[in-house]
């Protein structure tokens, strides 16, 4: 039997094991979208904007194993999913975005709604696809779905032409594919295996410094028993955050520009470190230079050779799935007879104590006003830890990070690579689908939360009950942070001095809004939140214009260079 184009494109998403759709129609999809409406196996989420679909898929997709898949239509359909797209690559997840496009004889012709697609994309996706001939569609959905989901994880996108959508042709999804330039390394070589666990061995002030690819390659567990057994100091990047237990004694924080005092000083003052699926971005360690200036021995395991020696230059390169190259790393350390330093290890622990003992974390509570880390903290106690918490961008992403505890994989969702004002929302929405009986929170600022505030909409369609934390400060708190320290105090543009009224707002969405001014009250408002299971909940915390995310290492400074709250 033939199938047009478009009934391939849904087909194939049938035999992906496709279970949602988050996407948006128009004229160049409409023909995909009529043999969406003609099944029902994959099922269709309608947001309110191109961006919040891709968001929405992003935010499934880190949530699960699963890849996220999104729909939008030509012209300014893509350009608006540009900025998912975007994020999804900075992060490495895996997705594939269908877009269509105008017909084939019109490209290139300025045709209504036409934009180089493949062009503006090509340096956000891991690969992209012009589909000019029906008979590909299915061969080339197969490659994109391995492409996103294999290797360094990322965005695909598959452009689809309107006249290809109406083509016919015979249906044949291909069970496998090889992409003859494509083959990436699962397993590390053999002798840098045998030197990383003798240098591990020999270590006499170790970290093991962790990120997004435990995460990604579902390396948790392995990588939990390997910090372990070694005994030996773990941090994590925001990124990584639930890679490995943040309860655990052995876990020091996260490091970098808003990290605590011990992970900071920790990875800065090693003399082995062990970098497991990270990428020492600028934000973990700060100036390079001074980063280099303390002598240490580097260990790298990472999917991706291009990321090896990239900002830093290390000693042994061990490229692979991390959860393969972990648990290879385990067994070689089993085989090698040298046992760790007691002595050393002794001391080096008490000089991590010493730095623990500030409490760098430490905030002036107060009665009078509603502190933003106090909200977190609430949160956290009252979900016990076990929420799915997802983030904008900004102070309040921070906050998420320092005050809510991760002991388990897959459960902050935030945007760390492009800091993505607008993340929140969507994201909340694709892992409450993900995971519908589980409680999901977003916590947000006044400021991004208007960025996809619209997909109130989508929730209310679809019965979504997230719950919406907004630290709102009446700032773009970040900003105005910045403009503190670096600025003399001139906030030009950071006040937000036209904020509407959330409260009615969501409930001009059907939703349930609460507004809270007292602190005696945030308890009893997040506590009323969640126990309306199944209703939105958007909280308009008013919180303290003035606070500040503390430790801070300014940009362009290194690891040691860090502000205090106490120092001022």
């Amino acid at each position: 039997m033939e199938l047009t184009g478009a009934e391939i494109t849904i087909r194939c998403l049938q035999d992906e094991g496709v279970e949602y759709v988050f996407g948006y129609p128009g004229g160049a999809v409409l023909f995909i979208y009529d043999a969406l409406f003609n099944q029902d196996k994959v099922k269709h989420i309608l947001v309110r904007h191109e961006q919040a679909a891709v968001h929405a898929a992003d935010g499934y997709a880190r949530s699960t194993e699963k890849v996220g898949v999104a729909l939008v239509t030509s012209g300014p359909g893509v350009t608006n999913a540009v900025t998912g797209i975007a994020t999804a690559y900075m992060d490495s997840i895996p997705m594939v975005v269908i877009s269509g496009q105008v017909p084939t004889g019109a490209i290139g012709e300025d045709a209504f709604q036409e934009v180089d697609t493949v062009g503006i994309t090509r340096p956000c996706v891991k690969h992209n696809f012009l589909v000019k001939d029906v008979k590909d569609i299915a061969s080339t959905i197969k490659k994109a779905f391995y492409l996103a989901k294999s290797g360094r994880p990322g965005p695909v996108l598959v452009d689809i032409p309107k006249d290809i959508s109406i083509a016919k042709a015979e249906y044949d999804y291909p069970k496998n594919v090889s992409i003859r330039s494509y083959n990436p390394q699962v397993k590390a070589d053999a002798t840098a295996i045998k030197q990383a666990a003798e240098l591990l061995l020999s270590a006499k002030r170790p970290v093991i410094y962790t990120g997004g690819g435990v995460i990604l390659s579902d390396a948790a567990k392995p990588l939990t028993e390997l910090v372990r057994g070694l005994g030996y100091p773990c941090v994590s990047t925001l990124m990584g955050l639930g890679g490995y237990p943040e309860t655990d004694k052995l876990f020091l924080g996260m490091p970098g520009m808003h990290g605590t005092l011990e992970a900071n000083l920790g990875m800065q003052n090693c003399d082995v470190l062990l970098a497991v699926g990270a990428r020492f971005d600028d934000r973990v360690i700060g100036n390079v230079s001074h980063f280099n200036s303390v002598p240490r021995k580097i260990i790298h395991i990472d999917i991706d050779p291009a990321s090896i020696s990239k900002r830093v230059q290390v000693d042994v390169a061990l490229v692979g799935d991390v959860k393969e190259v972990v648990k290879e790393l385990q067994a070689a350390l089993k085989s090698v007879k040298q046992k760790p330093d007691a002595a050393a290890q002794a001391d080096w622990w008490k000089q991590i104590g010493e730095w623990r003992g500030r409490n760098s974390l430490a905030y002036k509570n107060s009665t009078e006003v509603i502190k933003p880390q106090y909200v977190v903290e609430k949160l956290y106690e009252i979900t016990k830890g076990e929420a799915f918490v997802t983030s904008d961008v900004g102070q309040h992403q921070m906050w998420a990070a320092q005050y809510y505890k991760f002991d388990e994989p897959r459960r902050w969702i935030n945007s760390g690579g492009l800091g993505t004002m607008g993340f929140g929302l969507p994201a909340a929405m694709g892992v409450k689908l993900a995971h519908p009986k589980a409680d999901v929170a977003c916590i947000t600022g006044e400021g991004s939360i208007q960025m996809c505030i619209q997909e109130l909409s989508t929730c209310k369609q679809f019965r979504l009950p997230i719950k919406v934390l907004s630290l709102n400060n009446r700032y773009l708190g970040m900003v105005r942070q910045w403009q503190e320290f670096f600025h003399g105090n001139r906030y030009a543009e950071s006040y937000m001095d036209a904020l509407p009224d959330f409260v009615k707002l969501a409930e001009a969405y059907g939703h349930v809004g609460i507004r809270v001014v007292n602190p005696a009250d945030v308890e009893g408002a997040i506590k009323e939140a969640f126990a309306r299971k199944n209703e939105l909940v958007f909280m308009d915390f008013q919180t303290d214009p003035t606070e500040n995310v503390f430790p801070m290492v300014p940009g362009g400074k290194g690891l040691s260079d860090i502000i205090m709250a106490e120092d001022l």
